[in-house]
């Protein structure tokens, strides 16, 4: 990947992580950044990705309350 489209993922993760942010428990952005740029990086749709990256944040949230 170049800087070019890492740029354009990150800015894309960006709009949408803030929709999750406003209702989701406290948590550190680049888990869910991560997760939303993998998937749109494997050619999953910005809204596939959302549900990937908001998945992948519900099971690192149930393993930080154990």
């Amino acid at each position: 990947m170049d800087v070019t489209s890492l740029t354009g993922l990150l800015q894309e993760a960006e709009e949408h992580h803030g929709h999750y942010e406003a209702t989701a428990p406290p948590h550190h952005w680049s888990s869910w950044y991560a997760a939303f740029i993998l998937a749109r990086d494997e050619g999953r749709t910005p809204e596939e990705a959302v549900v990937d990256a908001g998945r992948h944040m519900d099971t690192v949230l149930a393993g930080s309350s154990s």
